[in-house]
């Protein structure tokens, strides 16, 4: 989930009957394409009148038109671009300032079920024994399979103080699994993005980066300051499972591991592209950097910088590829549009999309995660780097 500042856009001016201004848009929209495609303009507008004046039941104009939104976006077929309604765009924003109220738990799609990235220690989920993997089942009684992302975060999020049911799947050795149920009440959830500790017996800095909030950057600088008073010989940065966030937030922690030149390239689609550069590395350490199938978007910039730079080794499975930017437009009554508006390139200018980038040294996790094999690796290649 790469976005650019989510206060992108222009806010249009009040006054206007909502289905007026719906109207009005749809016209201006189809300028361009009236003369080809006159009778579907013609037909939209027909059908919102017919719907008005002959529909059994009164229908609410806000309605109307939040459905006929949802309708033009869906129509892209691109499952990126989003009509988030009032409350949906608040919580987002609320993801992206990194506060908000939940149950502390960061979860993703993987093949089409809700799966729990990171429960937050200290939180709700973490309390009631959520792990990591376990697959969400139920958010009270609706069934969460096949679920976006959008609508199981505005399900999962509420008052605090209310409660929710979650219904979860967890693997039972190798082939069996259990489910089992979990009553957690809502709290306010500030939760850091960058986490850093010493590995035991070591002089390797371990920092986690969960996801690219407005935080993460001064997150990683007082992480990395602490290495002044804490000599270290290496550090192992761990993407997995990070599912990205803002752009210019990764771009901003990729400077501090990334020699002077280009970090991303940023592709328009009317031809321009923007050149994100460093003009330096702050740290001047050995680097690994840790990634899975679950390190997307802005996770992937940074791997992606990494890995054509030579600046560090990237130790893991293949990253999810996702290699497309998404603004979120604010639009009016606090509603918001994420939409598709750019796609990125590596340094070398490799694509990435539905690609992923493959790992340096590859290792795949142990199943029933008993032990960390993929930080052990992490471990022993830096060990060789420092040695070497």
């Amino acid at each position: 989930m790469d976005y650019q500042d989510f206060r992108a856009g222009s806010r249009p001016g009040k006054g206007c009957p909502v289905l007026v201004i719906f109207i009005l848009a749809a016209f201006l929209a189809a300028g361009a394409l009236l003369y080809s495609n006159y009778m579907h303009a013609g037909n939209l507008v027909k059908v919102i009148t017919l719907i008005k004046t002959q529909y059994l039941q009164p229908v609410d104009g806000t309605q109307m038109v939040d459905g006929a939104i949802k309708g033009m976006v869906n129509s892209l077929n691109d499952p990126y671009s989003v009509y988030l309604e009032p409350k949906t765009f608040s919580q987002l924003q609320e993801q992206i300032n990194g506060s908000f109220g939940g149950l502390g738990i960061l979860v993703g799609i993987k093949d089409q079920y809700l799966t729990v990235v990171r429960a937050y220690q200290g939180t709700p989920a973490a309390r009631e024994g959520i792990e990591n993997g376990d697959i969400i089942v139920k958010i009270d009684d609706r069934n969460a399979r096949g679920i976006d992302l959008e609508t199981a975060i505005n399900l999962m999020r509420g008052p605090v103080g209310t409660q929710v049911r979650l219904t979860l799947e967890r693997q039972q050795g190798e082939t069996g699994r259990y489910e089992f149920t979990r009553t957690l009440t809502r709290e306010e959830i500030s939760v850091p993005t960058v986490e850093g500790q010493t590995i035991p017996g070591t002089s390797i800095q371990h920092i986690v980066v969960s996801q690219f909030t407005e935080r993460t950057d001064e997150e990683m600088k007082e992480v990395l300051s602490k290495l002044e008073t804490e000599p270290m010989q290496g550090i192992i940065l761990d993407l997995r499972d990070n599912p990205g966030g803002l752009l210019n937030v990764a771009v901003e922690v990729a400077k501090n591991f990334i020699p002077s030149g280009p970090i991303v390239y940023i592709d328009y689609r009317v031809g321009r592209e923007q050149v994100l550069q460093s003009e330096g590395q702050a740290v001047q350490l050995p680097l690994v950097v840790l990634i899975n199938e679950g390190s997307a978007s802005a996770a992937e910039i940074l791997a992606g910088a990494v890995k054509d730079t030579g600046s560090g080794t990237l130790v893991g499975t293949k990253t999810f590829g996702k290699g497309i930017v998404q603004t979120v437009f604010p639009l009016e009554d606090g509603a918001g549009l994420k939409l598709t508006t750019a796609r990125y390139l590596t340094p070398a200018r490799n694509d990435i999309h539905e690609k992923g980038i493959q790992p340096d040294v590859e290792v795949k996790a142990l199943e029933d995660r008993s032990r960390d094999v993929q930080l052990e690796q992490a471990v022993e290649v830096m060990r060789q780097k420092i040695s070497g």
